[in-house]
């Protein structure tokens, strides 16, 4: 084999290889300690799970920060790869993984001062209750919001958990729904204290990586995921990330 045809075999490996390596790009708004900000030494537990079961394939990902209801739109056509922190509830289109990466329950959180406590939804129906524009809740429960704006006060951007704890300490409104493990993480992180939790919504849900049904490599990119996982998990990596959040594994 002359110089030549060795150096057009290497740069021909190395273009193949170039070609099956992709950037995965994952959108979401921030839910620490699901997904937090982007290149922090903690970057979410979600992210660093997808890191360890896209990088050994020689992918990379590219995490930002996005308003839940554009990362969902984003990724339904195809302008990006993957939300994290999903329910299935929250994009049914999407490509979903058998296994999923988290549980997580809903919960309401009031003033200290506050004597209300979640009882069902007709304990709701008087009170001022801050949502996130475009979270699933919960079929029924994301009906009920839906048919009575005038009690759920719904907001969005990167920022609307931070705004909706600012409303509840000034009274502005009285009750705010959210994953315990996130409210918990956001008012360790605001300096927040006076806010307790007044009850859980049902039964704890399932939370996923989930892909974009617009691409051709939803599939294979969820494949990954399954496998990865698996071997996360029994390799003791998984255990590691998760206490790296004082979290541990789900199942």
């Amino acid at each position: 084999m002359t110089k030549l045809t060795i150096v057009s075999a290497c740069v021909g490996l190395g273009l193949s290889s170039l070609a099956m390596s992709d950037t995965i790009t994952i959108r979401a708004d921030e839910w620490f300690p699901v997904n937090g900000e982007p290149g922090a030494d903690k970057p979410g537990y979600m992210i660093e799970l997808a890191k360890a079961v896209f990088e050994p394939a020689g992918h990379t990902v590219d995490y930002q920060l996005m308003p839940w209801e554009r990362a969902l739109d984003s990724v339904r056509k195809g302008r990006h790869d993957c939300v994290v922190g999903a329910y299935k509830e929250d994009a049914p289109d999407f490509v979903f993984p058998d296994t999923p990466w988290g549980l997580d329950s809903t919960g309401f959180f009031v003033q200290d001062s506050s004597n209300w406590s979640f009882s069902g939804y007709d304990s709701l129906m008087d009170m001022k209750v801050g949502v996130i524009n475009g979270y699933a809740y919960g079929e029924e429960f994301d009906q009920l919001i839906a048919s009575n704006p005038s009690v759920f006060r719904g907001l969005g951007g990167n920022e609307a958990l931070d705004k909706n704890i600012k409303k509840l300490e000034t009274g502005r409104i009285d009750v705010v729904v959210e994953s315990p493990n996130v409210m918990r993480a956001k008012l360790k992180e605001m300096g927040v204290s006076g806010i307790k939790q007044a009850g859980t919504l049902g039964q704890p849900s399932e939370m996923y990586i989930a892909c974009s049904p617009a691409t051709g490599k939803s599939d294979t990119y969820i494949k990954l995921v399954e496998d990865g996982t698996a071997e996360l998990r029994a390799s003791g990596k998984l255990d590691e990330i998760m206490g790296r959040y004082g979290m541990s594994d789900w199942q």
